[in-house]
């Protein structure tokens, strides 16, 4: 689980984050992603050449804002570190798709993995330390 229940159920069923990393010089960078949740790490997806994977490389501290798509703005934010993967590319993709498309049963398109390797793609994950927000605004 991650932080409380209702920050648990909050985080499964949200798919738009920002993350933010931490340059050389300690100063903050962050994206907007889309994230897929695999028990207790949070997934997203990035090419080797884009600040994300280059800064995590660097520092694996990240804090992830899981964002309410409406008001009241609910939102948790999950601090912990973050490791680059490329060995389990597409099932991994596959799982990010069906999250961010809100489709369990999304199938990857043929060459889909040599499209990944092509863009030099990544997946990060990202492992919880520490989890807070507020989920139950009205």
């Amino acid at each position: 689980m991650l932080g409380t229940a209702d920050q648990d159920s909050f985080i499964s069923s949200q798919k738009w984050g920002v993350v933010t990393t931490l340059r050389k010089d300690g100063t903050p960078t962050s994206s907007v992603i889309f994230y897929a949740r695999v028990g207790d790490e949070l997934l997203f997806s990035t090419t080797t050449d884009r600040v994300k994977a280059r800064t995590i490389a660097n520092d694996a501290r990240v804090a992830l804002a899981v964002l309410d798509e409406g008001a009241p703005f609910r939102y948790v934010t999950v601090e912990g570190k973050a490791t680059l993967h490329r060995e389990s590319l597409l099932a991994d993709h596959v799982l990010i798709n069906r999250a961010m498309r809100g489709d369990p049963a999304w199938q990857a398109p043929d060459g889909m993995l040599e499209r990944l390797e092509k863009e030099q793609r990544v997946v990060v994950r990202v492992k919880a330390e520490r989890v807070s927000g507020v989920v139950n605004r009205r």
